[in-house]
């Protein structure tokens, strides 16, 4: 599975209606309006990488409301129980023997 971390300006006032329009789209699976330079952070899935293509730039790109994006195209997924184990005092790596 690969990952897309979206981040989205939109017009004044158009953060709502543009975080609907991207929670109705298949491979959006999380939408989050935020503080900051950004107005809308959107999680993006897709079986493989070349279906961001068709995703990102055409679907994302036609909803009214958008004026930026910024991609962030994921490496890696940490889980909690491994960041956990890595914060912990002591942590050592797991050797093969």
């Amino acid at each position: 599975m690969v990952t897309a971390i979206v981040l989205i300006n939109t017009e004044v006032g158009r953060a709502p209606t543009v975080a609907q329009a991207l929670v109705e789209m298949d491979e959006v699976v999380e939408v989050y309006s935020v503080a900051g330079e950004y107005d809308i952070v959107a999680i993006v899935r897709a079986a493989e990488y070349e279906r961001m293509a068709d995703v990102i730039p055409a679907k994302l790109s036609s909803v009214e409301g958008i004026s930026r994006t910024r991609t962030l195209m994921a490496f890696r997924r940490y889980s909690d129980s491994l960041l956990e184990r890595m914060w912990e005092i002591g942590f050592k790596e797991e050797q093969e023997d």
